[in-house]
């Protein structure tokens, strides 16, 4: 295979890879879940990192796609004697990795703004008992 084309399947690789390890670490430092620690603010840490995971990782699918467009649209406008209706144009599965790659680094970004404020960083969240509303009958 061409070399464009294999660089593109490695950058798409590491992305699958990258979006993998987002998921397992972004579940670890979901808020709802019980693994791991339970102070918030590491909680929120781990978040964050699983959100740079997704955006590193929709980084690599924007770079992968862009080259492949980049490479078929040289090949178009390059003269050639290949006629016009028989030259290679952009298909749907460009589009759908462009629109993967934005929806990872959105997703990515939200989860980056998990990160505490710094007033909240050295609170901690204790819970604290309810008010019975039964009424207790002798």
């Amino acid at each position: 295979l061409a070399v464009h084309i294999q660089t593109c399947r490695a950058l798409m690789v590491i992305s699958l890879l990258l979006g993998f390890f987002g998921i397992i670490v972004s579940v670890v430092g979901m808020k709802c879940t019980k693994v791991g620690e339970e102070d918030p603010v590491t909680k929120s840490r781990i978040a964050v990192a699983g959100g740079v995971l997704f955006i590193l990782s929709g980084l690599c699918t924007l770079a992968a796609v862009s080259l492949y467009a980049t490479q078929v649209t040289y090949e178009f406008f390059r003269e050639s004697i290949v006629p016009i209706n028989a030259r290679y144009e952009f298909g749907s599965a460009l589009f759908v990795g462009w629109g993967a790659a934005s929806l990872s680094m959105l997703g990515g970004s939200l989860l980056c703004c998990s990160c505490p404020a710094k007033e909240r960083r050295g609170q901690q969240y204790q819970r604290q008992s309810q008010p019975s509303t039964a009424r207790d009958y002798v």
